[in-house]
């Protein structure tokens, strides 16, 4: 990931409910292309992956269990007053805390790590040259 300061940086819900800092900086920025992303936030996913203990996270959220085209799942918070979905814990990489890219308030300086999915992924999304890419889930 491009070494841009993330320290201090804040996010949430769309009515604001929920907010977030960030408290360090992310392991990875991943773009999905999968089906089940490309319903929930349009043409594809953006997720933030930090240290379980990095991200400040006030309001309530409620949760679902989802089952992704890998076959892993992850729990998924939203805001129960507007419906975004602003974080997930992956239950296969316990370590880890995402927070979905498009939340923050400031989404001009990310830069992804990788693509997955790239199989299902819109006919007019280019990947950038040089950004590694995957057609379905990388191990």
């Amino acid at each position: 990931m491009t070494e841009i300061s993330m320290h201090g940086a804040t996010g949430g819900c769309q009515c604001g409910a929920v907010r977030y800092t960030i408290n360090s900086q992310p392991k990875q920025l991943i773009i999905c292309h999968c089906t089940q992303c490309q319903r929930r936030y349009g043409a594809f996913g953006m997720s933030l992956f930090f240290e379980t203990d990095a991200v400040q996270v006030t309001g309530n959220l409620k949760s679902y269990r989802k089952m992704a085209d890998s076959g892993r799942s992850a729990v998924i918070g939203f805001c129960p007053d507007c419906g975004t979905a602003i974080t997930s814990k992956p239950e296969w990489r316990p370590d880890s805390f995402v927070i979905r890219a498009g939340t923050l308030d400031d989404t001009k300086s990310l830069q992804p790590d990788i693509h997955i999915w790239t199989s299902s992924k819109q006919d007019w999304v280019t990947i950038p040259d040089g950004v590694p890419s995957y057609p379905r889930q990388p191990d």
